[in-house]
C-alpha cells in the first residue's frame, strides 16, 4: 500500500522557555519528566531512522514513495534539531540528559555496526510504529497536554502531527525493498517486540533518574499523579495496547488506523508557533 499523505519539512523554532522544563505540565513534575524522557531519544534517534531509510533510497522506483522519502527525511532532521533545543534546557538546569544521551548513542552506533541493514530498516518501522500510536494517543486526547506551557505543548504536537502525515514512509520502504512475505513479517514482528522493551528498559531509568534529580523521587503524589496518567485517565499508555498489538496482524499497515483528520490542525499549529516567533524576535529587537 502507498504512503496516502506526502510528508511536508516545515522549519519551525520554538524558543522554549527553559525555566519551565521541569514543571511545564500541568500533571507536575513526574508527567512533565516522563515526557522529557522521551525528548532525550529523538535527536539521535531520528538520525538512526533517516540513515535506515536513506540506505534503501536507490532500490526505491516508485516516484511518489522517492518523494515522501524526502519529507520524511526533512521531518526528522528538524524534529531532531528541535529536541537537541528541548534537551538543552534539560541539561542547563543539571539535569544528566547528556548523560543519558551518550548511553542511547552507544546503542544505535551498536546496531549501526554489528546488525545488517536490513534490520536496522525493521527497528526503525517498529519503533516508527511506537511514536506513531504514542503521538496519536496525544492527538485524540485533549487531557494529554492540557493546562501545559503553551510552548511545550506546541511542540509535542507538532511532533505527534508531523509522525502522524509520516507514519507510514519507512513501512512502505521495507515493504517496497525487503518484500512482505513471511520473512518479512516475522522480521518486523521481532524487531518490534525487541525494540519495545528495550525502547522502555530505557525510558523508565532516565524518567526515574530525571524524578530524582529533581529532589521528587519520594513524592508519593507525583508518582500516583504520574500512574494515572499513563494507566488511568487519560491512560496515555493503557490506550496505545490494542494499536500496538494490531502491528502483529500479517496485512497490517498504519494507515489501517486512518487518523489524518488531525492533520487539519496543522496550518493553525504553524500559524501559532510563528507567534511565538515573532514575539520573541520582537522582545530582542
Amino acid at each position: 500500500m502507498k504512503t496516502i499523505i506526502q510528508p511536508v519539512r516545515r522549519n519551525l523554532e520554538f524558543h522554549l522557555p527553559k525555566d519551565r522544563i521541569g514543571d511545564w505540565h500541568a500533571g507536575g513534575a513526574h508527567v512533565s519528566h516522563f515526557f522529557n524522557a522521551l525528548s532525550i531519544f529523538f535527536p539521535d534517534g531520528e538520525r538512526f531512522f533517516i540513515d535506515s531509510v536513506r540506505h534503501y533510497r536507490d532500490r526505491i522506483h516508485d516516484p511518489e514513495l522517492g518523494e515522501s522519502v524526502r519529507g520524511f527525511i526533512g521531518q526528522e532532521a528538524m524534529h531532531g534539531r528541535e529536541h537537541e533545543e528541548y534537551n538543552d534546557a534539560l541539561v542547563a538546569k543539571g539535569l544528566p540528559a547528556d548523560r543519558y544521551g551518550r548511553i542511547v548513542i552507544r546503542l544505535l552506533k551498536f546496531l549501526t555496526r554489528f546488525t545488517p541493514k536490513s534490520m536496522q530498516l525493521a527497528t526503525t518501522i517498529a519503533l516508527e510504529h511506537l511514536t506513531a500510536i504514542l503521538a496519536n494517543m496525544v492527538l485524540s486526547e485533549p487531557r494529554s497536554l492540557e493546562g501545559a506551557e503553551p510552548r511545550y505543548a506546541a511542540i509535542w504536537k507538532w511532533h505527534a502531527l508531523e509522525e502522524t502525515e509520516h507514519k507510514a514512509v519507512a513501512y512502505d520502504v521495507y515493504q517496497q525493498v525487503l518484500g512482505g512475505g513471511l520473512s518479512g513479517y516475522l522480521h518486523r514482528c521481532l524487531a518490534l517486540l525487541t525494540a519495545t522493551f528495550i525502547f522502555w528498559m530505557m525510558v523508565i531509568p532516565f524518567h526515574i533518574g530525571l524524578v530524582r534529580r529533581e529532589g521528587q523521587l519520594f513524592n508519593i503524589r507525583g508518582w500516583i499523579k504520574v500512574t494515572n496518567f499513563l494507566w488511568g485517565s487519560p491512560g496515555a499508555l493503557r490506550r496505545i495496547i490494542p494499536d500496538w498489538l494490531d502491528y502483529f496482524k500479517p496485512g497490517f499497515h498504519p494507515w489501517d488506523h486512518d487518523n489524518a483528520h488531525y492533520l487539519a490542525d496543522i496550518d493553525s499549529l504553524v500559524g501559532e508557533v510563528a507567534a511565538y516567533d515573532n514575539a520573541v524576535t520582537g522582545a530582542t529587537a
